[in-house]
């Protein structure tokens, strides 16, 4: 049986007849409150709100007990899905209030705003890219109201005074306060004209005409919730065939519309939607808590603060609540406000810091509340996907930001990593990767997670691409190949592919990938492309991945950067040798990282000539020719010959005495200061310069004996460059290096460390296993195999 609606009482007296226009602020718990008391005083037949027009057949999943503000109806255009707005209601927010009134009382609840179709058609409204919504009157995009008003009362703040006037005060009338702004904005419209955005005269146009059509159907016993500044506009006497004409020859886009989780944050001004509100998490609170808010706002205040082992007790609780009083009274507001709250929070609770006040504001005063919507809801295919996945991985989207470590041996973490790369490959960035990889690969894999409501968005755009995730990341992958502009782009979509396991999209990467790489003769093009295919090649080791196509791509693209790099390193200068610097030492540990175990030499230090190469691999005996060639290169800038030693020596593929020689050789008189400076940033710059200068001696003795042989004249342009390599030493290095120089290289014998602090003329091997059980408990068990 269906329920019968209780009896409309008569209009108030004093009220003149017709349709009852409620003005409101979007997003308002004083507002909304009122709303409430409003339909409950005139018990309306029928209720508009301002919003599309589509939305009437969404109108009744408000009602479903799954459905938690805030949330927001999205609309977007079904050929170009982009082209999207959002019309967010906020549980305070009084058209979401008029909503939940009509449906829980069987009353009709109708949108009666410019439909989607038209709104999204014409383009966007705001600077910003949002289309209008709910929270965003376009009133003020020429002249604010409340601003107005304000100012006619004295006060210099807007917000204040609306808090006062409204948010913060009670009326035994419903109706006075509708009607006292209703007067107040017709006298802001005939003082200004009309004053917003030119579209406003056509919304008002399509709102008189569903409030004509609403009260052809049930009379004057029709309420509307809509913006303040638009009453008087609804309230004025029109024809019909001038508000069709002003809608008449519209651009008109096929939409389609559908209920998102929204969040308290993006409801915040700061958030960068100018539709929002400074404080919703307080005015949810003025809200859900209309008695006694002052007390229970403390008291969650409280709790916050010792959950971040900030001591508060109950007596802090009471005197911030008597101060709070205490400074409303002395300004003159009826209430104490979020200035006054927070002013009493930081003098009692906070003990006059910021810090603590600052995580108050964050948690608080704006929230990290995100809004749920029924599975009724429409949504593409892509999201269904999505949501199913989300829920069989535990995997909820939240709007506050947190850390996720996914191990990638288990199988679920394994998932969800695919997961997040493939959404990250549609344009989906719920999560983004921490921590750096270093370029070894591993087992654990960091990210940071948070959902934006703007998300649903970009899952809609990629729809186009896919019903499913995976279908969708494969295709928009193999779309990306074929149109990528360089081979540095499609290197990084084969890394990206095989992270997200997207083994169906890697034949055509691959081949692209080659057919590139063909075409190119760049060596920095080249050495740029080879990291990123050895991570990928580490990478799909560690999921089970098949890459043996792309370790032959990756093997190919290594012979020729050793073909074309030392003549690319010839006559470079200093910002082009630091960047080609940086290009060996990623070249290098990129070759160390391809999979095949004969490309990994073993130094033989039986091998009598150390020009020979060490290694069995051709390729990496190829690689230290180049480093050698490097070494010698005369035309090749210092910074470069530097490192290439500085590789040679790390590996073992250059023997102590070689490099002594080298180092004379860069640091001999006849060398320019400052290219034997730049030799020296290339050589002993970067992660364990120092500690190779604390170990040998030798090589200390020279650059000691170089830089004090520098002329005067000449030292003050290589200092800055010398500055810059041993301003990257750990202090202790420093400190090291500072007492064997000042020890003079008589100290002790070349090569000796006897006299060194903290070094034994040999190494303890007893010692040195004491700290074998402890890495094992740190690097796990993978790490003694």
């Amino acid at each position: 049986m269906t329920a019968l609606a209780p009896a409309r009482p008569p209009a108030p007296q004093g009220r003149a007849p017709g349709p009852l226009l409620l003005g409101v602020r979007h997003h308002g718990p004083g507002s909304a409150r009122g709303v409430l008391a409003a339909l409950e005083a005139a018990r309306p037949e029928a209720v508009l709100i301002e919003g599309p027009a589509e939305a009437d057949a969404l109108v009744a999943l408000a009602a479903d007990p799954a459905m938690r503000p805030p949330v927001a109806l999205l609309a977007h255009a079904v050929d170009d899905p982009g082209r999207a707005a959002f019309w967010p209601f906020a549980a305070f927010s009084p058209e979401w209030a008029a909503i939940r009134w009509a449906l829980g009382r069987g009353v009709p609840v109708r949108f009666a705003d410019l439909p989607a179709a038209l709104t999204l058609a014409a383009g966007p409204a705001r600077d910003d890219g949002e289309e209008h919504a709910p929270g965003a009157d376009t009133a003020a995009a020429r002249i604010d109201p409340l601003a107005e008003l304000a100012r006619a009362a004295g006060h210099e703040d807007p917000e204040q005074w609306w808090e006062d006037v409204v948010e913060l005060r009670g009326d035994t009338d419903p109706l006075a306060p509708f009607e006292a702004l209703a007067e107040a904005m017709t006298v802001l419209r005939e003082r200004y004209g009309h004053g917003g955005h030119p579209r406003d005269l056509v919304r008002e146009a399509h709102m008189r005409l569903r409030l004509r059509d609403a009260r052809k159907e049930f009379g004057d016993a029709v309420a509307v919730v809509c913006g303040a500044w638009h009453v008087p506009a609804l309230a004025r006497r029109t024809t019909v065939t001038a508000d069709r004409a002003l809608l008449k020859g519209l651009p008109r886009t096929k939409t389609e519309l559908t209920w998102v989780p929204w969040t308290h944050r993006r409801l915040a001004r700061r958030s960068g939607y100018g539709a929002g509100i400074e404080s919703p998490g307080w005015y949810g609170h003025l809200f859900s808590a209309p008695d006694r808010p002052v007390e229970r706002w403390m008291t969650e205040v409280a709790g916050l603060l010792r959950e971040s082992d900030h001591p508060v007790s109950s007596a802090d609780v009471i005197e911030a609540v008597r101060l709070a009083d205490a400074l409303a009274a002395l300004r003159g507001r009826p209430r104490p406000g979020l200035a006054e709250t927070t002013d009493a929070v930081r003098a009692v609770l906070c003990g006059g810091s910021d810090v603590p006040l600052d995580l108050v504001r964050d948690r608080l005063v704006v929230g990290d509340v995100l809004g749920e919507v029924p599975a009724a809801a429409p949504a593409v295919p892509l999201q269904r996907d999505l949501d199913r996945l989300q829920r069989r991985l535990r995997l909820r989207p939240g709007a506050e930001e947190r850390a996720l470590d996914l191990d990638l041996r288990g199988e679920t973490d394994a998932a969800r990593s695919r997961l997040l790369h493939r959404l990250r490959l549609l344009g989906v960035d719920w999560g983004t990767p921490t921590g750096g990889r270093a370029g070894t690969g591993t087992f654990r894999e960091p990210w940071r997670l948070r959902w934006e409501p703007e998300l649903h968005v970009r899952v809609v755009e990629a729809g186009v691409w896919g019903t499913t995730v995976e279908s969708a990341a494969t295709a928009r992958a193999e779309a990306r190949a074929l149109g990528a502009g360089s081979l540095g782009e499609i290197t990084d979509l084969a890394e990206r592919c095989l992270l997200a396991g997207l083994t169906g999209a890697l034949p055509t990467v691959l081949g692209a990938l080659a057919d590139r790489a063909a075409l190119d003769t760049d060596a920095a093009h080249l050495a740029d492309a080879l990291p990123a295919l050895a991570r990928a090649l580490r990478y799909g080791d560690v999921r089970g991945t098949d890459t043996a196509a792309l370790a032959a791509v990756a093997a190919g693209l290594a012979e020729r950067i050793c073909v074309g790099l030392p003549p690319a390193c010839a006559g470079l200068g200093a910002d082009a040798a630091a960047q080609m610097r940086d290009r060996v030492d990623a070249v290098h540990a990129a070759i160390t990282l391809l999979p095949d175990p004969d490309l990994h030499p073993t130094p033989d230090p039986s091998t009598p000539d150390p020009s020979t190469p060490v290694a069995d691999s051709p390729l990496v005996a190829r690689w230290a020719g180049v480093l050698r060639r490097l070494v010698r290169g005369e035309r090749v800038p210092g910074t470069i010959r530097g490192r290439a030693a500085r590789t040679l020596l790390d590996e073992g593929w250059l023997s102590e005495e070689e490099t002594g020689r080298a180092m004379g050789l860069a640091l001999s008189p006849g060398t320019p200061p400052a290219d034997a400076a730049a030799w020296i940033d290339g050589f002993a710059g970067g992660p364990g310069g120092g500690l190779l200068l604390v170990h040998d001696e030798r090589l200390l003795a020279l650059l000691d004996g170089w830089l004090t042989g520098v002329p005067a004249e000449a030292f003050t342009d290589v200092l800055p460059l010398l500055r810059r390599t041993f301003g990257g030493y750990e202090a202790g290095v420093r400190r090291t290096l500072g007492e064997l120089v000042a020890r003079g290289p008589d100290a002790a014998a070349p090569g000796s460390a006897a006299l060194i602090p903290g070094f034994a003329a040999d190494p303890d091997e007893e010692r040195a296993d004491g700290v074998l059980p402890l890495l094992h408990l740190v690097l796990g068990p993978e790490a003694a195999a």
